[in-house]
């Protein structure tokens, strides 16, 4: 594996995600931000957090895929959500959960949660953009 996950001591747990990742890998990939869009661009889940978290990851696994890599290649996350706050968190982990079970595994690379006020259109409430290091 390219990426080794890691939560130094002197850093809090957080059960959703590792603090730090080592890449030793060669190929770095960047995969833009990804919204609740079907294969043919529809919006999935309008109105529903957890719904569109689950197809955020699984096009994220896609676009992974595409290029050889898997969750486990991830070195960093970043999502944005609309109006976000601490009480949205159930839905969120519920999304991932979601495409946990559909992916068989779990993206706990560091991340950061950004509440953003919109994104590109008004159905959609969360994005997703990833960098993975693959061994080439």
């Amino acid at each position: 594996m390219a990426i080794t996950l890691v939560n130094p001591s002197g850093l809090p747990e957080i059960g959703a995600y590792k603090q730090v990742s080592v890449a030793t890998g060669t190929k770095l990939v960047f995969i833009a931000g990804q919204v609740a869009w079907d294969a043919e661009g529809a919006t999935v889940g309008a109105g529903d957090l957890a719904a569109q978290v689950e197809q955020c990851y699984v096009n994220v696994g896609t676009a992974l895929a595409a290029v050889g890599g898997t969750f486990e290649d991830l070195a960093k996350l970043t999502v944005y959500v609309v109006d976000w706050t601490p009480e949205k968190m159930p839905r969120f982990m519920e999304g991932v959960a979601r495409a946990s079970a559909r992916l068989g595994s779990v993206p706990v690379p560091p991340g950061t949660l950004v509440g953003v006020a919109a994104l590109d259109v008004p159905e959609h409430l969360v994005e997703v953009e990833a960098t993975a290091v693959l061994d080439s």
